[in-house]
């Protein structure tokens, strides 16, 4: 098929100035400056920015702008969650490279406790989004973080109740580990099993020789709730015998 363009010679005014320009102008700060982070997040549109932190793609937009081409954005390892239950914590390693050969990579993961609610359920994609975020605003040296990073969850409310293995007696100030589990505790293993089908009582038996018919402490709760978030993360393998979720071992 002939082209119709095949007969038309292009040509260029005299007048046009066709020497490579810069993109950046010769006035901004070096990336060293403490000017920097104002600068960048000047060249944000409107839409790229919610609540004053930069979104992944108008990351991706600067970051090109700035510092070249994006030859490769990829993630290097993904971590989706595990037990078969889709609502859990995916952790995904992402990396990227830009055409002058520089490289950045960064991890991000996204479980309930630090995610909204809508999103939960798109965990693994939603960890990767903010792992390259990261990995993005890392290689622009951003002072701040990606709205995708942001909840509006009271994470540190969240992390004061799963977390009890510095829990203070009221009374004398103390740590009391021998005091018996609290119900926050008692709620996350709970969860967490059902979430990795583990029969609680079993895993209490076999794993840290306790009967959940007489006292479980604070410590021996805490040491569970390591345990578990251990199976979660693959650090060590879930025992075959101590699956089979049951729900009635505080009865």
């Amino acid at each position: 098929m002939t082209n119709l363009f095949d007969d038309i010679e292009l040509q260029t005014p005299s007048d046009t100035d066709t020497s490579a320009t810069d993109v950046v102008e010769d006035d901004v700060p070096r990336i060293t400056s403490p000017e920097w982070n104002g600068y960048v997040m000047e060249l944000f549109e409107e839409d790229e920015v919610y609540d004053g932190r930069p979104l992944c793609a108008g990351l991706r937009r600067v970051a090109e702008l700035l510092l070249g081409e994006i030859v490769s954005s990829r993630p290097v390892q993904v971590f989706p969650p595990t037990g078969g239950d889709e609502i859990g914590r995916a952790t995904v390693i992402w990396e990227v490279v830009f055409s002058n050969g520089s490289l950045f990579s960064d991890v991000a993961d996204c479980w309930e406790g630090n995610t909204d609610d809508t999103f939960c359920v798109f965990n693994t994609a939603t960890a990767a989004t903010r792992a390259e975020g990261r990995a993005l605003r890392k290689a622009l040296r951003l002072r701040t973080v990606a709205a995708e990073e942001v909840t509006k969850k009271n994470t540190a409310s969240i992390v004061r109740s799963i977390s009890q293995t510095k829990n203070m007696d009221t009374t004398s100030g103390e740590y009391e580990d021998s005091d018996r589990m609290t119900d926050a505790q008692s709620n996350f293993v709970n969860g967490k099993c059902k979430q990795l089908n583990i029969n609680v009582a079993k895993m209490f038996q076999e794993v840290f020789d306790v009967s959940v018919k007489r006292k479980i402490t604070k410590r021996q709760a805490s040491l569970a709730i390591e345990k578990l978030n251990d199976y979660q993360r693959g650090v060590v393998t879930k025992p075959d015998d101590i699956a089979g979720y049951s729900e009635d071992w505080r009865a």
